[in-house]
């Protein structure tokens, strides 16, 4: 295997993109503020928490019966450990989780799923999404660095930097998209860039499923058997640094939903320097180019149509990564293409969002935190 090429700071997933000044704002945040029944984010929009005590919520989706699904990146563990992207020292546990949500009551279906956590947890990858699909549920497990180094982790690392489906309380890993990364690293030869793989997103896909890899800037098909193949790279862009010159800025693809006309929208992070509106939504549609659908967010970080085909767009950091400020924004995007800012205030580095067959968002709310993480309810 060729040795990684070294890369810009800031080139990983969204959760190890928010520094710990970030996640340590959002601790320091009042428990209450935007979190409780009634709670109001602008003059027509109230949230609800239907779930709370998460372990670093990330995406949600609803399954079958209405039954929505939450997955939990967890609290790592005691390890072993592996430096990552940054040279962080991240511990292994089976601390990642799925938690489904209703009628009222929360409870974890799956559990055991791997975590990677730094000793503080200010930052923890793991479970960063869910997806209810034929015979069980999908989750992609995240690594954020060369994948060559999960042999560090001993036998119970293999299934990080994976896909992994979860029948009743057991699961497997079904797609092995760390090897895959470590094999063809689609995105070589672009600035900056090396083996890299963060599993980040998942959407069923017929028979498969199609993952975004936020580390490897791609989108990739899971086919029965767990055959990988390219769908889509994103490109790296040359943009002015915070210290003067250019630097290569990763699009760090975090998203990805089937818009009412067939076509795949893919929402990107975006990398180091993390520029305020520099985020966008791609279209992709067989037979041709990609194209930009929407531009001028800062820092997407998940996608979902609603009941009436319209985007809902989920900014983890609304001000940018290195603003230290943890408010998010959850912006609608309007058949026509006018944008309606949904929830402002009461989003505090939120990770996911979904919308429920009873017209309301739901969004995972505090999703960089242990045991503080939760689900809002978003109606008006």
């Amino acid at each position: 295997m060729r040795a990684a090429r070294r890369r810009p700071a800031g080139r990983t997933l969204p959760a190890a993109a928010v520094a710990a000044s970030l996640a340590l704002a959002v601790a320091a945040a009042p428990a209450t503020a935007g979190s409780g029944p009634g709670t109001t984010a602008g003059p027509r929009t109230t949230m609800t928490v239907i779930a709370s005590g998460l372990d670093n919520p990330r995406g949600l989706n609803f399954g079958p019966g209405g039954v929505l699904y939450v997955a939990e990146a967890g609290r790592g563990g005691p390890g072993p450990c592996i430096a990552g992207a940054q040279n962080q020292t991240f511990c292994l546990g089976p601390t990642g989780a799925v938690t489904a949500v209703s009628k009222g009551r929360q409870r974890r279906v799956v559990t055991g799923l791997p975590s990677l956590g730094t000793p503080d947890l200010s930052e923890v990858l793991g479970a960063h999404d869910v997806a209810a699909a034929h015979g069980g549920l999908l989750v992609p497990i995240g690594l954020g660095t060369d994948p060559a180094r999960r042999a560090q982790l001993g036998p119970d690392g293999a299934a990080v930097a994976t896909l992994v489906k979860a029948t009743g309380k057991r699961w497997r890993s079904i797609a092995d998209l760390g090897a895959y990364e470590a094999a063809h690293d689609p995105d070589q030869g672009q600035p900056g860039t090396g083996p890299d793989s963060q599993p980040y997103a998942v959407l069923p896909d017929g028979a498969g499923a199609l993952v975004v890899d936020a580390g490897a800037n791609d989108l990739l098909r899971v086919r029965p058997g767990g055959r990988i193949s390219t769908v889509a790279v994103f490109d790296v862009r040359t943009v002015p640094g915070p210290g003067g010159g250019e630097v290569p800025m990763h699009p760090v693809p975090t998203s990805v939903a089937r818009g009412p006309d067939g076509a795949l929208y893919v929402g990107r992070l975006t990398g180091f320097p993390f520029p305020v509106g520099g985020a966008e939504v791609w279209r992709l549609s067989p037979g041709e180019p990609p194209r930009v659908y929407a531009s001028g967010f800062t820092n997407i970080v998940d996608l979902a149509f609603d009941r009436r085909g319209r985007l809902l767009v989920l900014e983890i950091a609304a001000n940018g990564l290195l603003s230290g400020d943890p408010a998010g924004a959850l912006h609608r995007v309007e058949r026509d293409g006018t944008r309606t800012l949904i929830a402002g205030d009461g989003l505090f580095t939120p990770t996911g969002v979904a919308a429920g067959p009873d017209g309301a968002y739901y969004v995972s709310n505090r999703g960089t935190l242990a045991g503080s993480g939760e689900v809002l309810r978003i109606t008006g």
